[in-house]
């Protein structure tokens, strides 16, 4: 969930597309299939695998490395059990992420299929037929949670929350003002909160406050982007009418500040563990990550903030020197 995408769990159609569900809306009435487009491709067996895989959207898988944090920040990396239920958290949260996405798909198929390029995707195409879309998200879903729970109980609970909080995203919460950026952020704060709860690892107030303020951060500045790109009135997304340029640059620059100030404490507080002040030098990488991706925002080019990070070679640089550091207040003593 979440920091999501465009095409992720967010999308709401047009002004003209058919009407998103409503507050009575059940995601089964909202997944009917209104039938194919007048031109339906031709269906093979790989060509609907191919078209699932493309709905699952495994770029956005990126979000996911969140679940790393906290075994990172815990110094336990270096412990193999450590790093294997990490890699097993992050597998479990790919497969959950992608069946929200098809699901989502599969609701808004109706409203695809009147938007000029949303109407390409698999399903608004008629590429994946609505029943096996359906079918591969319960797959995806049994498997995602199944592997949560076999690795904790907890993580199986948590995971299975946070589930529930995307289906309610898709269906209802996307279209209340400030509600839908507090869910996307959440789903960013759960990622980070999985990795500890899953290899038993303690988080400090201060890692929760950074991650929190951190999400939503990003979250308000990717709502920012979209706002410039359809102008006030925010037409392609019904939360968007409802909020204005300087509203969310408002929220942007709260969050901002926060996160700044909670990393700081976090690491001037910090047990010195060498002769170097690792802790404190990151900070320095740190608060220009945060001007980079604000200075960009403030550009409109907040939109997709998992693909800005990845593609603006500033933020990469800044984001390399961070790790860096951080890794080195860690595991070097």
């Amino acid at each position: 969930m979440s920091g999501e995408a465009p095409g992720s769990l967010s999308d709401v159609p047009v002004p003209g597309a058919a009407a998103a569900p409503g507050p009575g809306a059940t995601p089964d009435s909202a997944a009917s299939d209104p039938g194919p487009p007048a031109d339906p491709p031709v269906r093979t067996a790989g060509s609907v695998a191919r078209g699932l895989v493309r709905t699952a959207r495994p770029k956005q898988w990126i979000k996911n490395v969140l679940v790393f944090a906290a075994p990172a920040a815990g110094a336990g990396l270096s412990d193999g059990g450590v790093v294997r239920d990490a890699l097993l958290t992050f597998v479990a949260f790919c497969l959950v992420s992608s069946a929200t996405y098809v699901l989502n798909d599969a609701g808004d198929v109706a409203a695809d299929r009147n938007h000029p390029t949303k109407r390409h995707r698999p399903i608004a195409s008629g590429a994946v037929p609505v029943p096996i879309a359906l079918a591969a998200v319960v797959v995806l879903l049994a498997a995602g949670l199944g592997l949560a729970y076999a690795i904790s109980w907890q993580l199986g609970l948590l995971l299975t929350a946070y589930k529930a909080l995307t289906i309610a995203y898709t269906f209802r919460l996307k279209h209340t003002a400030i509600v839908d950026i507090v869910v996307v952020a959440t789903g960013f704060v759960v990622r980070a909160v999985s990795g500890g709860v899953a290899v038993d690892i303690e988080l400090s107030e201060w890692f929760l406050a950074v991650t929190c303020f951190g999400s939503l951060f990003m979250v308000a500045g990717k709502r920012h982007g979209e706002l410039l790109q359809v102008g006030e009135g925010g037409g392609t997304r019904k939360a968007l009418t409802q909020y204005t340029v300087e509203y969310l640059r408002f929220v942007v620059t709260m969050a901002a500040s926060v996160t700044v100030l909670t990393y700081c404490l976090w690491a001037f507080e910090h047990p010195k563990t060498s002769d170097i002040p690792w802790w404190g030098l990151s900070i320095v990488p740190f608060v220009m990550g945060i001007m980079r991706y604000a200075l960009l925002v403030d550009q409109g080019r907040g939109g997709a903030p998992e693909e800005l990070v990845i593609r603006d070679p500033g933020l990469r640089l800044i984001g390399l020197a961070w790790v860096a550091l951080f890794l080195g207040s860690v595991y070097i003593h």
